[in-house]
């Protein structure tokens, strides 16, 4: 008998131990695979935050991200799951990034 509670205590503090990791773990990876449309590249870093700075004004609800690989810079857009997605938002802008398009990247998660 005295087994029997053994063992389900050591499974609570087992799952406990588990929550525990899973929580911070979350915690910690804020971004998972998905789709941004990349609206500007090029080598001036002025260009590219005035870029950015245009597409917030006319987008504010939309997050822009400036990036440096090396000689270029990039500005991405967006936090979109699924393709279908990110192609309705890059359809919505084109007429503004007419050379916009789509690329895979880490997006944030939602903080919901």
């Amino acid at each position: 008998m005295a087994e029997a509670q053994y063992s389900v205590a050591s499974q609570d503090s087992l799952v406990k131990v588990l929550m525990s990791r899973h929580i911070a773990i979350s915690q910690v990876k804020r971004s998972m695979p998905g789709y941004r449309v990349q609206i500007y590249f090029g080598s001036q870093r002025v260009k590219a935050t005035e870029v950015k700075t245009e597409f917030l004004q006319l987008f504010p609800k939309t997050g822009a991200y400036l990036s440096y690989q090396q000689p270029n810079f990039k500005i991405r857009v967006g936090d979109f799951k699924t393709r279908l997605e990110a192609m309705k938002f890059l359809k919505e802008i084109q007429s503004v990034y007419g050379g916009a398009f789509l690329v895979k990247d880490d997006v944030k998660l939602p903080t919901n």
